[in-house]
């Protein structure tokens, strides 16, 4: 069943932008335009996911927050321009999963969108594949295929394909992939990142003709390759 995501947004380049991204990842969008309109449609509707405007016409964004969650458990993912600590912090107490200030990207609100969604266990963690097809990753059970054939990789070089595979086009540094997967306190990460891209790539890109994870010099590393899948 298709997941349904409300958009509550006043400015209509914004909605619009974002639904279209949305619906590009498979999500059925309704778009609401002000905030009486929205009491209207939760009154009908129970989305899986509101993102919601604070600066509404009519009702305001903060009490339609409140009457989501006296209704129930709704995620709810915040959209402001206000940028401040305390607007953030008072967001989250008022029931809100996330807050994305604007400007924002489309593409990390449609990320957050999907972390919300998984972490209330709305959305699966659906197999990722390469554009290819030859690259499969399945997520809970921790195997990769590569052309069919199964790949065996660590444990940290699995953590290392899920951080990378999971933000494509992100530039990661040696020390924050580090930081990741090993704690804040490890040292010696530039040499042991560099072995495990090392040999992650070899497993991943023997006799493929294509680089699946780039170089970004001076900085560290990114996931190159097409996917389709839940991120």
């Amino acid at each position: 069943m298709a997941i349904r995501i409300a958009v509550v947004e006043d400015e209509e380049r914004i909605g619009s932008l974002v639904a279209a991204y949305l619906t590009r990842e498979g999500f059925l969008v309704d778009l609401v335009t002000d905030g009486n309109a929205a009491m209207e449609y939760l009154g009908t509707t129970v989305p899986d996911l509101i993102i919601l405007d604070l600066m509404l016409p009519g009702v305001s964004g903060e009490e339609i927050c409140q009457y989501v969650r006296q209704q129930g458990d709704t995620p709810i993912v915040m959209l402001t321009a206000n940028a401040e600590e305390d607007a953030k912090v008072h967001g989250l107490e008022l029931g809100a999963d996330d807050y994305v200030t604007k400007p924002f990207s489309p593409r990390e609100l449609t990320a957050r969108v999907k972390s919300v969604l998984r972490r209330s266990h709305r959305l699966g963690t659906e197999p990722l594949r390469s554009a290819d097809g030859q690259l499969v990753v399945d997520w809970e059970k921790h195997r990769i295929w590569l052309q069919g054939r199964a790949v065996n990789l660590t444990p940290t070089e699995f953590k290392l394909l899920a951080i990378l595979a999971r933000n494509p086009g992100r530039a990661f540094s040696r020390q924050e992939l580090a930081d990741r997967i090993f704690g804040l306190e490890y040292e010696g990460y530039e040499d042991s990142i560099y072995v495990h891209v090392k040999n992650l790539r070899q497993k991943l890109e023997s006799g493929q003709g294509r680089k699946r994870i780039a170089t970004v010099y001076g900085i560290g590393y990114r996931w190159e390759d097409e996917i389709h899948g839940s991120p």
